[in-house]
């Protein structure tokens, strides 16, 4: 069962503020995941930035939620950068704030992170890792470019299956500024609404 102030959150976030360019960029992910679902498949979605660190985390985060407040069944989500850094701290906080609870697990320079979105639930492993890590499904997943250098820089995504481009601007702009929190909250508030537009979209 989700957490209550997550379920809050979801239920606060209007998918018809999604504009049509929008839409049009989504639709590819809602077409994959709609051919997964019709042939009772697996769902395998890698969301992929260039160190692995704000968007890429936010965009799993919030798919495996918002899989599971619609009730699509065999979703599994996973992140990965082009080099491995570390979950931003305040990428953490924010989803902390957003009613998720965050149990930090090690303390080493790129910590494991354990978030949970469910009372029952596994928790999602965040951490910072290469798109191709061993912790990352091999073949049938759809590759999701998060962020346009990464969209640039992975022109070809070994064992993927589709590769789909959905990039943010990143927050990281914004880091030690007094709107580093704000502009935070904003991009995962974004990602958080679209990937409700696409899983409501989900038959």
């Amino acid at each position: 069962m989700l957490y209550p102030n997550i379920i809050s959150q979801i239920e606060a976030l209007a998918i018809n503020s999604v504009v049509s360019k929008r839409k049009k960029v989504l639709q590819p992910l809602i077409d994959y995941i709609q051919m997964k679902v019709d042939h009772n498949d697996v769902i395998r979605l890698n969301f992929i930035c260039t160190h692995n660190s704000r968007r890429s985390h936010l965009s799993q985060v919030w798919a495996q939620t918002l899989s599971n407040y619609f009730n699509i069944k065999n979703v599994f989500c996973y992140s990965g950068g082009t080099e491995a850094t570390a979950l931003f701290p305040v990428a953490a906080k924010t989803l902390d704030k957003t009613g998720f609870k965050i149990n930090k697990l090690s303390n080493e320079s790129n910590p494991v992170y354990a978030i949970k979105y469910d009372e029952n639930a596994h928790p999602i492993m965040g951490f910072s890792k290469t798109y191709d890590a061993e912790f990352n499904p091999a073949s049938e997943f759809a590759a999701i470019l998060t962020c346009s250098s990464a969209d640039k820089g992975c022109p070809f995504i070994t064992g993927a299956e589709k590769r789909i481009p959905i990039t943010y601007e990143d927050p990281k702009a914004f880091d030690n500024t007094l709107l580093e929190i704000e502009k935070y909250k904003e991009r995962s508030l974004q990602i958080a609404v679209e990937m409700k537009y696409i899983f409501s979209n989900i038959k």
